[in-house]
């Protein structure tokens, strides 16, 4: 009998390591590793999106294209934000997204806290596609209005260091990029 509860332990502690460090992400900066917990429980077919755009490597060199100190940092521009590739225009940037079709919005009661990863959009909640944002600190405004897909969990100290823009848009001359982004 205690053999077979210690089997079921070990098990369930194996099945909930898996689970975890497959919602794990590392986002490569500039100036060194973010580690973001994705929330696949409270949005799944957003984290489902991001995952596969990393596994894809399209995040991979794209911009920081709207910085707004003590609010944002947004990027995720797969088509006109990512400096790797031709189609790169810094002055489009913003206005791109993925060959996959529009997320429908999954707004939840999750905040947008310092460290939240969120979804962009246009004015219509269910646009979401490729761009998201990471909040600089409580941005309590944009609950309930934008997808929160998960979280930095280590390394904001990075994020920090992203290259703020210019006026009340953040629209950022020579932008800081996405190294790459991967699976833990």
């Amino acid at each position: 009998m205690i053999k077979k509860i210690f089997l079921c332990f070990l098990l369930f502690l194996f099945t909930n390591q898996t689970f975890a460090e497959e919602n794990i992400m590392i986002m490569k900066l500039k100036d060194g590793d973010v580690v973001i917990e994705l929330f696949n429980d409270i949005a799944p077919k957003h984290v489902e999106r991001f995952k596969k755009l990393a596994e894809e490597k399209k995040y991979d060199g794209v911009v920081f294209h709207r910085v707004i100190d003590g609010f944002m940092a947004q990027t995720g521009d797969v088509q006109y934000g990512n400096s790797n590739l031709d189609t790169y225009d810094i002055r489009r940037a913003g206005t791109g997204g993925s060959d996959y079709p529009d997320l429908k919005a999954e707004f939840s009661s999750a905040s947008h806290e310092r460290g939240t990863l969120s979804m962009a959009r246009s004015s219509d909640p269910n646009s979401a596609n490729s761009q998201f944002f990471i909040c600089f600190q409580s941005a309590p405004h944009l609950d309930r209005q934008y997808s929160v897909f998960g979280k930095v969990i280590k390394g904001m100290e990075f994020v920090d260091q992203i290259k703020r823009g210019q006026g009340s848009n953040g629209e950022v001359s020579d932008p800081d990029k996405i190294i790459s982004m991967t699976a833990k």
